[in-house]
């Protein structure tokens, strides 16, 4: 029996081998990177490119899937072995900051792009990227109780205030609500073709979809 059995009752054959060999890059492997990963990889996704230079802190074990033993690692070295682990799963990982110089080389292979980064100069490279190659791209961001998951189309890079803060409010619920979402608009995209857009909120437990063209 297959790994992905549910998954498949509920997709379909097609529609899981469409799945299987989408090449998909995560830009971030923290809260909501790691979690899309991990939630990719046991829907039936099995070409995942994971970028993130950061290194596992004791604060992310609340909303990120990583254990004690892993402080001080590279977070997509950590996360790759635990889903090989788990499933199988391959994960390509690349531990390096991605910019303006070098977005070129890391998204080259993507045919889909997951934005999950959590400073606006990276955001924006992945966002000119996208643009200049027409690569579909789908962004997710929190703040507080309210989170957004926007396609590149209509999506607008946030201003670079918050960069540099470290402590910020952050719910786990939030957190799981989003990566729900985000993961159900990339699926829905690469069966349909369709880029929905959607604005949540943790207070009243509302998922609403957008249209903003």
């Amino acid at each position: 029996m297959s790994i992905f059995f549910h998954e498949q009752l509920y997709r379909s054959n097609a529609v899981m081998a469409k799945l299987k060999n989408f090449s998909v890059t995560i830009c971030g492997a923290g809260a909501l990177g790691a979690n899309i990963a991990e939630n990719l990889a046991r829907s039936g996704f099995e070409q995942l490119i994971v970028i993130d230079r950061d290194r596992i802190d004791e604060r992310n074990l609340s909303t990120q899937p990583y254990y004690r033993a892993d402080v001080g690692a590279f977070k997509a070295k950590i996360l790759a072995n635990n889903l090989y682990r788990a499933i199988g799963t391959k994960v390509d990982i690349k531990t390096k900051e991605l910019t303006p110089a070098n977005v070129t080389q890391l998204l080259k292979d993507s045919q889909l792009i997951i934005d999950v980064f959590d400073n606006s100069v990276a955001r924006q490279a992945v966002k000119d990227y996208a643009d200049q190659f027409q690569i579909p791209c789908i962004h997710a961001g929190l703040s507080a109780d309210y989170a957004e998951v926007i396609w590149n189309e209509v999506y607008r890079v946030p201003s670079d205030v918050n960069d540099d803060v470290c402590d910020y409010p952050l719910a786990r619920n939030l957190v799981m609500l989003t990566v729900a979402v985000a993961c159900e608009a990339i699926v829905s995209f690469i069966a349909t073709n369709e880029q929905r857009n959607f604005t949540i909120t943790l207070k009243d437990l509302t998922v609403q979809s957008l249209c903003l063209k």
